[in-house]
């Protein structure tokens, strides 16, 4: 029995923790000022930026809407730089922000280190003033042997959603554009020469947002976010404490106070603005936002509805088609001629007689060529019309021969009249 009560202990505590940590991860907030600054996003920039200057210009930028740190309560978000000290064949590359004219506070770490065989490993650890100790995010590493096929990929639940995992090799990792240009053999240590006071001309402080509309906006990324990267909290660079934490990291006096006093409270002040940082992400990601639901059923009705029209266009012109050829052989056709004969064969001719209106119709019949061409000048020669040409022809001649008889007694009477 206290086995029992035990093991239902267990799976209860299991069953809550399991909730917390989605819970968690769904908020994806720590309470602290790193919640300004979203370091999955600094890593995908980091990954995609070509030059340190080039990763420093995109962390600035407003349009990139990653940089929402106001860690001096300004109201204006404060300029990240970036330093790079390099430990034998490992960069530590640090995001500074400068606090004022005497303070500055390491925000995040990169330890980029790469080995004999060319192989690279990077982490990005944000400094535990803003984000609590040992917040590490890394690439998914496929296998630490390296005896998996690059970039294999894992399908199933990631931090409560389904995604697929995308899992990289130290090979990859070497291959980034930046760990490539920090590794040339020309390469110039990089140090932001920008400091309290002193900016870039392009930089204008913009206000921070409340942190429900920053995470609303991101909220949208963290698919693509966990597909690549996870959390980590062991440090693979085994010289993090001699060579930054206890001898280079920079920290502000000035920051430490206002966590302390939960003067970064008030920026959790304004949930309802979640939804305005969705609906910024979609305006300014127009091709990751919501996509209309296709209704199939839709769709095959407005197929049968165009197909309907074409039939009832088909058929319209059909009947044109039969109206214009009856008005062409005219009223007396007779429609019944041509049906069951050939296109070729039937035809429907129209003939017009100087003596009337009488219309005559040839329908399948072999009209021999004088016929044709006496149809061509209007005329038909029939039998009646040959005796009436014959009796006209007599007629008139009968008529010349009284005259000129007529005219001949009368010169005889009266010789006078020749």
């Amino acid at each position: 029995m206290k086995k029992l009560i035990i093991s239902l202990i267990l799976l209860t505590l299991i069953a809550s923790g399991a909730s917390i940590k989605a819970q968690d991860r769904q908020d994806d907030r720590l309470g602290l000022p790193g919640d300004n600054l979203n370091l999955y996003a600094v890593m995908k920039l980091f990954q995609e930026s070509k030059t340190l200057e080039d990763f420093e210009n995109g962390l600035n930028n407003p349009d990139s809407r990653i940089n929402n740190l106001d860690l001096n309560g300004d109201d204006r978000v404060d300029y990240i730089r970036v330093i790079d000290n390099v430990d034998g064949n490992v960069h530590n590359i640090v995001l500074q922000d400068a606090i004022n004219n005497s303070e500055t506070q390491d925000v995040a770490v990169f330890t980029v280190q790469r080995f004999q065989n060319g192989q690279v490993q990077i982490q990005l650890t944000g400094d535990e003033e803003l984000y609590g100790k040992d917040y590490i995010i890394e690439p998914i590493y496929g296998d630490d042997n390296q005896t998996v096929t690059q970039n294999p990929g894992y399908t199933g639940p990631v931090n409560g959603q389904n995604l697929t995992e995308v899992r990289t090799t130290r090979v990859e990792i070497g291959m980034w554009p930046l760990i490539r240009f920090i590794y040339m053999p020309g390469y110039v240590l990089w140090r932001s020469s920008w400091r309290w006071g002193y900016y870039p001309p392009y930089w204008r402080p913009w206000k921070p947002v409340f942190w429900d509309y920053y995470y609303g906006y991101h909220y949208n990324l963290y698919k693509d976010y966990d597909s690549h990267y996870h959390r980590w909290n062991i440090h693979r660079y085994d010289r993090w404490n001699d060579f930054y934490f206890t001898s280079r990291r920079s920290y502000s006096p000035v920051v430490y106070s206002r966590v302390q006093a939960g003067n970064f409270r008030a920026t959790y002040s304004h949930p309802e603005q979640r939804k305005n940082g969705e609906a910024m992400f979609i305006k300014t990601h127009s091709d990751q936002g919501r996509r209309p639901v296709v209704n199939s059923s839709n769709n095959n009705q407005s197929v049968r509805s165009g197909s309907q029209s074409t039939r009832r266009n088909q058929v319209n012109n059909a009947s044109n088609t039969t109206s214009r050829r009856s008005s062409i052989t005219g009223t007396n056709t007779d429609r019944n001629a041509s049906q069951g004969q050939n296109n070729n064969v039937t035809r429907r001719t129209t003939t017009t007689v100087n003596n009337g209106s009488d219309t005559r119709q040839a329908t399948g019949q072999n009209v021999n060529k004088d016929q044709t061409s006496k149809q061509s000048t209007g005329k038909v020669v029939t039998p009646s019309n040959r005796r009436n040409s014959k009796n006209v022809a007599s007629e008139k001649s009968k008529s010349k021969k009284k005259n000129k008889k007529t005219k001949e007694q009368e010169v005889k009477k009266d010789p006078g009249k020749q």
